[in-house]
């Protein structure tokens, strides 16, 4: 699974609480991906997508 957060993250840090092992916060606040997800961590990666305030993580 490739994921990518595009521009426009508000911080939230919801991505970052379910799957810490994928995503991180920046120094900026904003989150970004830090690791590819295993194929055990793809659903979590898929429900922080779908629960993203502003729809910013994509996942292929």
């Amino acid at each position: 699974m490739k994921v990518t957060i595009i521009e426009g993250c508000i911080g939230c840090g919801l991505c970052v609480g379910a799957c810490p092992d994928v995503f991180c916060m920046q120094d900026d606040g904003t989150a970004r991906v830090c690791n590819a997800p295993t194929k055990e961590q793809e659903s979590v990666v898929k429900e922080a997508a779908e629960g993203c305030p502003v729809s910013v993580i994509l996942t292929e």
